[in-house]
């Protein structure tokens, strides 16, 4: 199998007390219900053939976005990223997330914010500049990933959910749909919320392979659920030199000061980039289309993997990659899965970073979402919900071969520079990056490959 991470991200939006008279319906057209999700895949189910999309596609932009202003919004991501971790850290045993894909949620929701608001999202997603061009290039990246591409498959879908009585402001509709290819959706959420919440969870499960289940859990909306913002992303890469089956073998995996575990570890030389600094190794292994790649970071101490976590920055982790250069590595990586059971509720989280008012139904403004005349109808955050799901493993549909021709002046051959070893048998982190913009669109820690 190839390595995927699938993930998903819903924000729900609930009024404060029991509805008013239902308002007018949006005059939004209701999006075409895409097929039925497929059934969720064991790790030895091959997967069916991808289905289309069910999104809408963003509009172009008038004025296309610079590499400088997508490397800013990168920058942007990736504080964010960071900041996000250093708050679930703590969270015991394996981890995946994609911080891409919540503040791309968060960021259709910033939207649809003001005042106060609206400033503590920003201050927490890092964002600064014009509100209309950051969604704009916010939405541009997010297209330019669903380009169709042999070599790689990543696709990133959001869709709205919205209460079919409820009045949501036009303007606001508009700008996901253009910036994001968002569409609304009416669904049943006063009467029925058991229903709506499949419907989402299904749409979901459908934009990542089957990959993703439940990311709503059972009495994540009710009757008082007025919007939820689904953002899905699925990535699918094949490695540009693939790892050889008859070359993974039993290893040892050293999950703390106990006896190590016993697990499939897959090998490999090649030339890498790759870094010993600063207390850690650095390997990158890239995909076959070259525009993204898996950054391994492990620690030198076999349980520094917590010291590591404690000073990481986006600073730090710039001049970790900053210092690797390419050279010959000899690889031991474990092969793993995680696919964790329930989701991530991350609204404490988030409002622990610095933006409680979202969550607080008597101060919390969305009125650039629905601006109803009663206040008790007013909108606020209610919950946010993140999963994911990540697997690497050996095989490549294809094997891509790199030479680099370097020039020297003439004079005695050097001997041949023994490889460099990197060897994760104990806990390391992974960051799945753009390359070209630096975007981390997924990251995580495997602290034993023998659980998931």
């Amino acid at each position: 199998m190839k390595p995927t991470f699938p993930l998903a991200a819903c924000l729900a939006l609930a009024a404060c007390d029991p509805p008013a008279p239902p308002q007018s319906a949006p005059s939004a057209s209701p999006a075409p219900s895409p097929s039925p999700a497929p059934p969720p895949l064991s790790s030895a189910t091959p997967k069916p053939p991808l289905a289309p999309a069910t999104g809408v596609t963003p509009a172009p932009l008038a004025k296309p976005a610079t590499p400088e202003e997508l490397k800013a919004l990168a920058r942007s991501n990736n504080a964010f990223a960071l900041d996000f971790y250093g708050k679930v850290r703590a969270q015991k045993g394996n981890l995946v997330m994609s911080p891409f894909s919540i503040s791309t949620a968060l960021g259709m929701t910033w939207a649809g914010a003001r005042g106060e608001t609206a400033a503590q999202m920003a201050r927490v997603l890092h964002l600064e500049g014009p509100v209309a061009r950051t969604l704009d290039i916010a939405g541009s990246l997010v297209a330019s990933y669903g380009a169709p591409d042999q070599k790689v498959t990543v696709r990133v879908a959001n869709r709205l959910f919205g209460e079919k009585t409820f009045a949501f402001e036009q303007p606001f509709l508009a700008r996901l749909q253009g910036s994001f290819g968002a569409p609304l959706e009416p669904l049943d959420f006063k009467s029925a919320p058991e229903a709506s919440r499949q419907r989402i969870n299904a749409w979901v499960a459908g934009e990542t392979q089957g990959r993703i289940d439940n990311v709503v859990p059972p009495g994540g909306v009710d009757g008082m659920t007025r919007l939820a913002l689904a953002n899905a992303i699925y990535f699918d890469g094949d490695w540009a030199v693939p790892f050889s089956k008859e070359r993974t073998a039993p290893a040892p995996f050293f999950t703390g000061k106990s006896e190590p575990k016993s697990v499939p570890t897959m090998h490999q030389n090649e030339s890498l980039h790759f870094a010993a600094t600063d207390g850690v190794e650095v390997v990158e292994l890239p995909y076959q289309n070259g525009a993204l790649a898996m950054d391994c970071v492990l620690p030198d101490a076999v349980d520094g993997l917590d010291a590591v976590e404690a000073r990481l920055t986006p600073a730090l982790l710039d001049r970790w990659l900053g210092a690797a250069s390419t050279t010959s590595v000899e690889i031991a990586l474990p092969r793993m899965e995680i696919a964790p059971a329930d989701p991530l509720s991350v609204g404490e989280t988030l409002s622990a970073l610095g933006m409680p008012r979202a969550f607080d139904g008597k101060s919390a403004d969305f009125t650039g979402i629905a601006n109803p005349p009663e206040p008790a109808q007013r909108l606020f955050l209610s919950s946010v919900f993140h999963k994911a799901f990540v697997r690497m493993d050996e095989k490549g549909t294809e094997a891509a071969a790199a030479t680099v021709v370097t020039a020297r002046v003439a004079g005695a051959a050097p001997p041949p520079e023994a490889p460099k070893v990197f060897k994760a048998d104990h806990p390391f982190l992974f960051f799945l990056r753009d390359v070209r913009s630096g975007l981390v669109l997924f990251m995580g820690r495997v602290a034993d490959p023998a659980s998931r």
